[in-house]
Parts: structure tokens; C-alpha cells; sequence
């Protein structure tokens, strides 16, 4: 007899599998739903684009008991003409995020699945929680620099025509969120650890 005989999960934990698994599937339809919404705003005839501007005071805070200062560092701005460039890029500023939220539900989906029929260590399960780090990573932090620099080719093109605009908007401005780094380095961690998962079941299954 096989020591290590996998067991099936309770009705409660398939129940509470089987609800994880249609939520994270729930919301990668969201998250490319998220994409195509993307698609129509940024190629449609006008684009609203939230500018960085250089800052201003909020003058209808002066005053206000509590607040001892008050500026501005943005700015909704509906553009009628979009060089075809920076539409790309702010498509790439919110699809590449949104790839990844995708990639992480399909993970999550096929590991709920998996667990409900008592066979989570896999090989494959490892790789592909190991390409979701990776594209977390690479979605996250490229998603911030296409959406830095198609301000910046935009805000160059309105310069051509108006050269006083890089008073009022940032020429280029990066702030980094670095959480989809964090993020990644803790899928990364889930995938060996069911590197190993899977390894030790290797094992212990091929024990007679």
C-alpha cells in the first residue's frame, strides 16, 4: 500500500474551493473587460488623460479652519488630438496591470481546482505561479513607465504648439509604486515552495 494517500476535501471546503475559484475567474473577466473599456477611451475621437502639473494652491481651501495649505497635483485634461503613440502607451498604463490581475486569477482558479481534487503539487502549478511573479513584476512597474512617458510624448506635443504648456505640466514625471515588486518576490516564494511541495509528494507517493 502507498504511504501519503492523498485525501479529498470536506463538502465544506470543496463548497468554500469552488467559490474562490468562480471569484478569482469573476474577476479576471473584470480585469479584461477593465482592458477593452481602456481601448475604446484611449482611441476614441477625446481622451480624458490625468495630467501631472507642476502645482498650484486650491484657493477654495484658504482659510478653512484646519488646513494650513492646499495645492494641486493633477489635472483631468480631455484631449481632442492624441498622437497615436501616447494612445498605445495608455492603453499599455492600465492593460499591463490589468494582464497581470489576469494572470494571478487563473492561477488562483486552477489552484482552488486543484485542491478540490486533492492534487495541488504539480510541476506546471510551480512554473506557472513562477511566469504570474514575473509578469506581476514586469505589468506593474512598465505599466507606470508607459503611462510616464505617453504624458510626456503627449505634453512634447502639445509644446510644439504652445511651448509655455511645460509650465503648467510635468515634461516627464515617474513615481513608482513598488508594491507589484513585493508582490512578485511573494509569488515567487508560493512557487518554490510548491516546487518542493511537489518534490516531497514525488517522494512520498513512490514509496511502497
Amino acid at each position: 500500500m502507498k504511504l501519503g494517500t492523498r485525501k479529498a476535501p470536506t463538502l465544506t471546503e470543496g463548497v468554500v474551493l469552488g467559490l474562490i475559484a468562480t471569484g478569482a475567474i469573476s474577476i479576471a473577466i473584470a480585469a479584461l473587460t477593465s482592458i477593452i473599456q481602456t481601448a475604446f477611451a484611449v482611441f476614441g475621437d477625446e481622451v480624458s488623460v490625468r495630467m501631472p502639473v507642476t502645482g498650484g494652491p486650491v484657493s477654495d481651501l484658504e482659510g478653512v479652519p484646519g488646513i494650513t495649505a492646499a495645492s494641486y497635483a493633477s489635472a483631468d485634461v480631455s484631449f481632442s488630438a492624441v498622437p497615436l503613440a501616447t494612445r498605445w502607451l495608455l492603453l499599455l498604463e492600465g492593460a499591463l496591470p490589468a494582464t497581470a490581475t489576469i494572470g494571478v486569477c487563473l492561477v488562483a482558479w486552477w489552484l482552488g481546482v486543484s485542491l478540490i481534487r486533492s492534487h495541488p503539487f504539480r510541476r506546471s502549478m510551480s512554473r506557472a505561479i513562477g511566469v504570474v511573479a514575473c509578469v506581476v513584476v514586469a505589468g506593474g512597474l512598465f505599466g507606470q513607465l508607459a503611462g510616464a512617458m505617453g504624458r510626456a510624448v503627449l505634453v512634447e506635443h502639445l509644446a510644439s504648439t504652445a511651448p509655455d504648456i511645460t509650465e503648467t505640466f510635468w515634461t516627464l514625471l515617474v513615481q513608482l509604486d513598488l508594491a507589484p515588486v513585493g508582490w512578485g518576490f511573494a509569488l515567487a516564494l508560493i512557487a518554490g515552495a510548491f516546487e518542493m511541495g511537489e518534490r516531497m509528494q514525488r517522494e512520498t507517493e513512490g514509496l511502497v
